[in-house]
């Protein structure tokens, strides 16, 4: 028998509009917020706060960017909050941001800045990857279902791009992992 809860989503929600607003005011000034709000290597001891901010900054020339980011969290960020609580949400959404920003300050060009909330949703993809790996999931183009797994996969290979920031997808992939192992063992998944 399956028991279900009710689920505040309202964090998520909060989330989701903090990046849209920051979106629109980039879309008005879009170097002056990327400049203040963006995470430049070699600006960090200048700039610290940007290894937070710039979670929730995205390039308005490519709305597809926030777009696709925004869809993401609220698939993968309600379907953890739902599996481990809010609290668990959170710790993952932000420290796999962080892992994935340090990791960029570390590999990536110093003088390039990172924007976007790519990090952090790797992050909730790679706890549930590990938590309900054979989840099914419908990713665009594929028309049939596949296993959790398998997209993030998919998801990770495309970050080898040129122009993605793939040491922030790397980074707040591997805190996601770490965090699937430690959420799956204090939690038992029933319902899946």
């Amino acid at each position: 028998m399956r028991t279900y809860r009710a689920v505040n989503l309202n964090v998520l929600w909060f989330l989701i509009a903090l990046n849209v607003l920051i979106f629109i005011v980039t879309l008005l000034r879009p170097e002056g917020v990327i400049g203040f709000l963006g995470l430049t290597p070699a600006l960090l001891s200048k700039q610290p706060w940007t290894i937070i901010s710039s979670m929730f900054v995205h390039d308005p020339r490519m709305w597809t960017h926030i777009l696709f980011n925004m869809i993401s969290l609220y698939f993968l960020g309600s379907f953890l909050i739902r599996a481990a609580g809010e609290k668990s949400f959170l710790a993952v959404f932000f420290l796999g941001g962080l892992a994935g920003n340090i990791l960029f300050v570390l590999l990536a060009n110093p003088f390039s800045t990172g924007v976007g909330a790519s990090g952090a949703i790797f992050a909730l993809g790679g706890a549930l990857a590990v938590m309900v790996p054979r989840v099914p999931v419908i990713i665009f183009p594929i028309p049939v279902p596949i296993p959790l797994w398998a997209a993030i996969l998919i998801f990770l290979l495309l970050s080898f791009l040129p122009g993605i920031a793939w040491q922030a997808h790397v980074g707040g992939l591997l805190l996601g992992l770490i965090a699937g192992l430690i959420l799956r063992k204090r939690r038992r998944l029933y319902y899946f």
